[in-house]
């Protein structure tokens, strides 16, 4: 599967290795690091949530759309498939998902740390 990054702040956190471990620490890179080897591992986005790996989950709310994948027990990646709709089909043919971010959305609140 391929992974895009739109927001340009994003990508230059996300595509540098000591950006991103300064931002979020080792721990959550290494996590981080870990999602992405599986994402990009997967054939299309179906396959991925069938594997089940990060308990990918769809996000409600203002992250409609979006998926959470987890990091640890607080931080999630942020992930929207690059695809027409959220149906089976289309996640099948989904090849491709945009990375948007790192945040803990629990207890009613979405804290960004990466943007």
């Amino acid at each position: 599967m391929k992974i895009v990054i739109n927001d340009k702040k994003v990508n230059k956190i996300l595509n540098d290795f000591d950006k991103i471990n300064k931002k979020i620490g080792l721990e959550l890179t290494i996590q981080y690091k870990k999602r992405i080897n599986e994402l990009m591992s997967s054939n299309n986005f179906k396959e991925y949530l069938d594997i089940g790996l990060g308990n990918p989950h769809p996000l409600v709310g203002n992250l409609d759309g979006k998926f959470g994948m987890k990091l640890n027990k607080n931080y999630r990646l942020i992930v929207e498939p690059v695809s027409k709709s959220l149906d089976v089909e289309s996640l099948i043919k989904c090849d491709t998902v945009e990375l948007k971010g790192v945040a803990d959305y629990h207890d009613g609140k979405c804290e960004w740390i990466i943007p």
